[in-house]
């Protein structure tokens, strides 16, 4: 090979194919490591060795950059839809979707916040009571007093009604019972209807005007309704000189009548006014003089009320009977 043949790198010699081994047709090869002679085809060539090379001569510089350029990778495309598929961008862990806060998430957070605290302050406003929040210490016992004393006269009511319908229910006694029961219930209607005179414990409530300032009917109508929640069972008002007092029932009304006087069911009455009424007087008498009450009212107004306590008192004064014209009773 000649020296401009090594240098760029042509020409090459070519191998050298094995040549099969001469001698007499037939007559098998002397040699010791000789192949044997049925494995050799003339049709497929034996195993070829590799011609040793030279190593090639140097490209010149240019040539050389060029290979390496030619021979660098391509940089590989980006998705753009897929980040992860860039190979030199950093991965990183996707964060929870439990810690990613919006605007919205923001916002509703706040609002319930807001609407949380609303709440809480209404509760706080709707349950303390300015009234009670001011009241002495006795004067809330007065008024526990009253409300323990409205219980148990509920519950004594419960109890008798129970007593009533278990003799009602019973085989011997069941109209006796009847009758017994017709006759307290016609009693007590007869009472609170004003037709029947009553006679029991209870107070002597007196209405004192003052200096030129008489007693509003208002206020009488709210000490009318502070003896009925008291638990009032009959009342009757009477007013000076003698005249003749007025049953106060249900649908009993109250006027401001001409130079302070009061008119009561049509009748006029000249104070001061007294209220006989017929009750629990300790129970009555606490819800007269609760503060802000009527007794408190009246004293604003210049005036005083007087309460006695009876120990029997008459309620004499009657209520002629009411004509019904459309109600009915239900058979």
């Amino acid at each position: 090979m000649s020296d401009e043949q090594r240098d760029t790198g042509t020409g090459w010699p070519q191998p050298a194919e094995p040549r099969r081994p001469s001698g007499p047709a037939g007559e098998p090869d002397p040699r010791p490591d000789a192949p044997d002679p049925d494995e050799l085809s003339p049709l497929v060539p034996p195993a070829q060795e590799p011609a040793r090379q030279d190593p090639p001569a140097s490209p010149p510089a240019e040539e050389a950059e060029t290979q390496r350029i030619e021979a660098e990778p391509a940089p590989a495309e980006v998705d753009p839809e897929r980040p992860e598929a860039d190979p030199d961008r950093v991965a990183v862990a996707p964060v929870p979707a439990s810690r990613r806060w919006t605007s919205a998430g923001v916002m509703i957070a706040v609002l319930l916040a807001l609407l949380g605290f609303t709440l809480v302050v209404q509760l706080k406003t709707t349950s303390t009571d300015p009234t009670l929040a001011a009241t002495r210490q006795e004067d809330l016992v007065r008024i526990f007093s009253d409300l323990d004393s409205r219980e148990k006269r509920l519950q004594q009511d419960i109890e008798a009604l129970e007593e009533s319908q278990r003799q009602l229910r019973s085989g011997e006694q069941g109209r006796q019972a009847a009758l017994d029961e017709a006759r307290r219930r016609a009693d007590e209607l007869g009472i609170l209807a004003g037709t029947l005179p009553a006679r029991g414990p209870g107070l002597s409530v007196e209405f004192q005007p003052g200096a030129g300032k008489p007693i509003r009917a208002d206020r009488i109508l709210d000490a009318v309704q502070e003896l009925r929640g008291a638990g009032a069972e009959a009342m009757q008002i009477a007013g000076s000189g003698g005249g003749s007092p007025v049953r106060i029932i249900a649908s009993t009304y109250f006027l401001d009548g001409p130079g302070g006087s009061l008119v009561v069911d049509g009748r006029s009455l000249s104070g001061p006014f007294t209220i006989t009424v017929i009750g629990d007087p300790k129970t009555m008498e606490t819800a007269l003089k609760i503060p802000g009450g009527v007794a408190a009212s009246v004293a604003g107004d210049g005036g005083t009320v007087n309460v006695d306590e009876r120990g029997v008192a008459e309620v004499s004064a009657l209520h002629a009977p009411m004509k019904l014209e459309h109600a009915r009773p239900v058979s």
